[in-house]
């Protein structure tokens, strides 16, 4: 793909040079003091304060922290929104937007999620009277069937998660707005380099910032992110109520990676667009996932809505179980492991590994076999990471 198939400009007339910049710079400025250019780590359980309840901004490290500070600024900038709210891990943000709801509130969530959300939706909050609907995001006319007057949440993913279906997310926001619910938008595959929810009309953006915002698989955490001033001051309320709030080191490695982000993403991209297009041409190969793939039935609106297709893919095989834990289990490049969105390749079997708490039958229904294999393609050389798979497709199944 060509920069003239591609021109990547923000809804608001910003260039990608300016999201580099605020990439950068956004939510930090040197130290008047030292000059420091990066934002200290600032280790403190607590602050001084001037007169008993006269603090200086902070006062606690849990309610808020001058490195977690910086972080939040930066993501809210990022993704062209007003506030921002870190976290330990991206479940820990996911669970705070659940704390918005009342007992028998009811929630509709696109079928094919992230497994560790599924779990906190049907094993956690099913005990405390939330009621959830799991649809196919994709039809719309599901997701309007599936709305109710206690609806109070629509929860989707976007590229999703394993199955890289694509949602459009303006005919989405219109239901749930069209039913006085929120809609969250789960940001984490595309990241807001390649797709700013809020610009389509999404109330709250999630991320895993374990994934492609830290970009090492060295942290854990997570993010929620609102142009709703109301709103940003009831997730703050959980964010320091509940205190599932990332340390400040963690707030630092993360803000390390966003400045890196736009040009690991467009790595990401191209390794992911070619291997993808080698896959969907291999012998052994049943099926590949990339809306980036003109025959993906979501290719037009990905197109639309984000800027490009980003690094995951998903390849389906025709082959026993056996054979496809022994292609996952072959490669070398590829490290066999969960997670994503590291520099490094990682290869791994959703209904073993990720999804393995969707129960089998909901499996089959929203399409993750045994058969299905999920990539997050690194930033190695391409001709590797071709070889790589190719030895071990012929060692689990041949061709």
């Amino acid at each position: 793909m060509t920069d003239d198939e591609f021109e990547r400009v923000n809804e608001d007339g910003a260039s990608v040079d300016d999201f580099a910049t605020r990439a950068i710079h956004a939510g930090w400025d040197p130290d008047p003091e030292t000059g420091a250019i990066m934002p200290p780590v600032y280790a403190s359980s607590t602050f001084a304060q001037d007169a008993p309840g006269e603090d200086r901004g902070y006062e606690y490290s849990r309610t808020g922290n001058p490195t977690r500070t910086a972080l939040e600024d930066n993501l809210a900038s990022l993704e062209g929104g007003e506030y921002g709210r870190a976290f330990a891990s991206g479940m820990a943000a996911i669970n705070t937007v659940l704390n918005l709801l009342e007992s028998g509130d009811h929630v509709v969530v696109g079928r094919d999620v992230y497994g560790g959300t599924h779990r906190l939706f049907t094993q956690v909050y099913e005990d405390y009277d939330l009621e959830f609907s799991f649809v196919d995001a994709t039809d719309l006319k599901a997701v309007e069937a599936a709305m109710t007057s206690a609806t109070e949440l629509v929860w989707i993913e976007t590229p999703t998660n394993p199955l890289m279906q694509i949602v459009d997310i303006e005919a989405v926001a219109d239901v749930a707005h069209d039913g006085d619910a929120l809609l969250a938008v789960d940001n984490t595959f595309a990241t807001p380099y390649l797709q700013r929810p809020l610009a389509h009309g999404a109330d709250i953006v999630a991320h895993s910032l374990t994934k492609y915002l830290g970009g090492h698989s060295d942290v854990v955490g997570g993010a929620l992110v609102t142009d709703d001033p109301d709103l940003d001051e009831r997730l703050g309320f959980s964010q320091n109520s509940v205190g599932a709030t990332p340390d400040p080191f963690a707030c630092f490695l993360v803000l390390r990676g966003t400045k890196t982000l736009p040009v690991r993403m467009d790595r990401h991209s191209e390794n992911a667009r070619r291997l993808a297009a080698w896959l969907d041409d291999h012998p052994a190969v049943e099926g590949v996932h990339y809306p980036g793939l003109d025959s993906h039935p979501g290719h037009d609106i990905a197109a639309a809505q984000m800027d490009d297709f980003g690094g995951m893919l998903s390849v389906e095989f025709d082959a026993t179980l056996e054979a496809v834990r022994t292609v996952v289990s072959e490669t070398e490049v590829f490290t066999l492991a969960e997670s994503l969105g590291g520099v490094e390749s990682l290869i791994e079997h959703p209904a073993t590994m990720t999804h393995a708490a969707v129960p089998a039958a909901e499996r089959r229904e929203t399409g993750i076999t045994d058969g299905l294999v999920r990539l997050s393609v690194g930033l190695e050389g391409i001709d590797d990471l071709r070889t790589d798979l190719q030895r071990a497709i012929e060692a689990g199944i041949g061709g």
